[in-house]
């Protein structure tokens, strides 16, 4: 029996917490710098489902409820934003796919310097609503039974990932600064996972990549103009590391390229920038997973350059039906 009670343990330790850790990165904003932490496209059991609390302070001289990164020269913006939302995981020919909607919210303000004179403009509420897909395309098979997750090892994988705004956040068009865009955006993008050594808790190692294409809408009410912008390429790369059985960290760069924005015909400067940062992530139990991560721009000395420094908290609650029975089951013998 005592046995028994150790495999439990360990199944809802490897379901749970995978499962927390797996499910946080739909819920990464997609604004503040466009770049979710590592582990967020592990895979889990399927049926699985995540509600996650995540908080947000940024600065720098871009609006972070805009993916595009428009820049203002001469700008600082500080932000809070808070994300709410729910995912849930399932299989899809036998590969493993997940769904999600996050709905953004806070507050933003910022001061806009323009021929020494300073105009102040502040926005709070909510944001754009997103909704998110992902498919494991190259990898193993999708895991649908406990023993399945047990034996999960990710290997080298592959996924397709598609978000699409909804452009229903408020929006003032009589002001620049704004938490909805009054246009639809979304992004491609395929997720990579290339595990290095053994798959042990407390010992797993994992290389990350995620190159994706974000597409913008034109927002026809722009201050009285109209606004386009072009495709932005990003990139985002992560070395991942447990130190113990419940921590781990990493090391994340970020680069990107595009997004040039046209207002009225005149044409603005497309992003060519760096970031880097690190996240610090912790099992608190079976059920809760808390990161920390920081984040910031590195190449931004030019007015026009892309100015951003992100920190994050996130704090995801988990659950599937199988390894809640398997727990009551325990708690009964």
């Amino acid at each position: 029996m005592k046995n028994k009670g150790n495999w439990q343990k360990s199944v809802v330790w490897s379901g749970m917490v995978v499962a927390a850790l797996s499910t946080i990165g739909v819920f990464c904003p997609p604004q503040g710098m466009a770049q979710v932490p590592a582990r967020f496209y592990w895979k889990t059991l399927s049926g699985g489902n995540a509600v996650p609390l995540i908080v947000e302070s940024i600065s720098g001289n871009t609006n972070p409820f805009d993916s595009a990164h428009t820049v203002t020269p001469g700008a600082d913006f500080d932000a809070t934003l808070a994300i709410l939302g729910y995912a849930h995981t399932f299989s899809l020919f036998d590969r493993s796919a997940m769904a999600a909607v996050i709905m953004p919210m806070g507050r933003i303000s910022g001061d806009v310097t323009v021929a020494g004179r300073s105009v102040h403009q502040s926005a709070e509420g909510f944001g754009d609503p997103m909704l998110e897909f992902d498919i494991n395309l190259f990898g193993p098979p999708a895991q649908k039974t406990i023993p399945d997750a047990m034996r999960y090892e990710p290997g080298f994988s592959v996924d397709l990932l598609a978000d699409l705004a909804l452009p229903i956040g408020e929006y003032n068009s009589d002001k620049s600064l704004n938490l909805g865009q009054n246009r639809w955006y979304g992004r491609l993008g395929m997720p990579i996972i290339w595990q290095l050594g053994s798959w042990v808790p407390g010992r797993r190692t994992t290389l990350e990549f995620l190159p994706a294409v974000w597409f913008f809408g034109d927002n026809d009410d722009y201050v009285g103009q109209t606004m386009e912008t072009d495709p932005l390429f990003q990139l985002d790369a992560h070395l991942s590391r447990d130190f113990t059985e419940l921590l781990w960290g990493s090391l994340d760069a970020a680069v990107y390229n595009g997004g040039e924005p046209t207002v009225d015909g005149v044409q603005g400067k497309e992003l060519s920038n760096v970031g880097m940062g690190f996240t610090l992530g912790y099992g608190v139990n079976e059920n809760l997973n808390l990161t920390f991560s920081y984040k910031s721009t590195l190449n931004d000395d030019a007015p026009d350059d892309l100015r951003m420094d992100v920190f994050m908290v996130t704090l995801v609650f988990g659950w599937h039906p199988i390894i809640e029975g398997s727990r009551r089951l325990q708690g009964q013998e």
